[in-house]
């Protein structure tokens, strides 16, 4: 039997060499991956899509998330991006802080959607006049600065500092305050599932004492009424939040801001309602226009004038409104 399919294997060989070297060679150059990515124009996402609100009121028009695509460099596609005009190249390294491995990247990321949510839940329902409650606030290792003197990770869940329980951001940035610097404080971190012991070196810079760190805090609300979100894996990062927070208000109260038309945003959302800036503005306002959006809200400053100067290049026919607070851009669509 052996000595038959043995046969049978080497006469296709035989035969089919050509072939299969050709399967080969078209197998490496379509899945062979290089350490670059190539960000191009995205499309647009419904917000209400994601949102569930019981008895929420609908809307003629749409409140939508402009993102970036972001592809693994193969052959196939530096050569399109080579002479594609709105594809860019970039070294692996350029998306990465220092001292951040891929892997830290993506779990920072979900984080910061997290804390976009959270946070555009209680400004949605706060604008709205609806009952919104904070739970509990956890707070997450978002990045670790290169330098910084601690075996602390990203993702992890800072429970304890030398034993005092750790509530939110402002607490914790106070207590660190309370040490000397050079002293080594111990921590209690939530990790991949279970409880794990930390320590952390402090420095002081600019008068202030310091871990190393930047903190994501991510809050666990109670509506009424209540709400659910239902993102994709692949959905992460804080741009949305501004989005996310006009869409919840809107599904909250009579009447629909939209005015039946498709509104496109962009913005990090914080708790008092200020927006703030993102990256990747450039593909999301060419996603936008692509998507026949009228409306881009875009947040005020850098971000705002590199949409303005890419409209005027470009000679696109959208509107393009600076928002540094949500009130901005609510105020603006109740006076269309």
């Amino acid at each position: 039997m052996f000595t038959k399919v043995y046969d049978k294997v080497k006469q296709i060989l035989s035969n089919e060499w050509k072939f299969l070297i050709l399967v080969v060679v078209i197998s490496f150059i379509t899945m062979f991956e290089f350490p670059y990515y190539i960000d191009t124009p995205g499309g647009l996402l419904n917000v209400s899509d994601r949102i569930e609100i019981k008895d929420s009121y609908t809307s003629k028009g749409s409140f939508n998330l402009a993102y970036v695509s972001e592809l693994k460099a193969t052959i196939p596609t530096l050569l399109i991006a080579w002479f594609h005009p709105d594809w860019d190249i970039l070294k692996e390294e350029d998306m990465l802080y220092d001292n951040e491995t891929v892997k830290d990247l993506m779990l920072r990321d979900q984080l910061l959607l997290q804390e976009a949510v959270g946070n555009a839940v209680i400004v949605g329902y706060q604008k709205a006049g609806k009952k919104v409650e904070i739970i509990t606030e956890k707070v997450y290792v978002g990045y670790v600065l290169e330098g910084a003197f601690t075996t602390l990770k990203v993702g992890d869940q800072i429970l304890e500092v030398n034993g005092t329980k750790i509530e939110n951001k402002e607490q914790l940035s106070k207590l660190i305050q309370t040490f000397q610097k050079g002293e080594t404080i111990e921590l209690k971190v939530f990790y991949d599932g279970k409880e794990m012991k930390r320590s952390a070196t402090l420095k002081e810079a600019n008068d202030r004492i310091m871990v190393g760190i930047i903190l994501t805090q991510i809050s666990e609300v109670e509506t009424n009424p209540e709400i659910e979100f239902h993102f994709k894996k692949s959905e992460s990062g804080p741009s949305g939040g501004l989005m996310t927070a006009l869409s919840i208000y809107n599904m909250l109260t009579q009447e629909d801001l939209t005015k039946g038309k498709k509104i496109v945003g962009t913005g990090t959302i914080e708790l008092d309602g200020t927006v703030g800036s993102i990256g990747g503005v450039k593909y999301k306002l060419k996603g936008a226009v692509k998507k026949k959006a009228e409306i881009f809200f875009v947040p005020a400053g850098e971000n705002y004038e590199e949409a303005m100067k890419l409209k005027e290049k470009n000679n696109y026919k959208i509107e393009i409104i600076a928002v540094a607070h949500i009130d901005d851009a609510i105020n603006y669509l109740k006076n269309l």
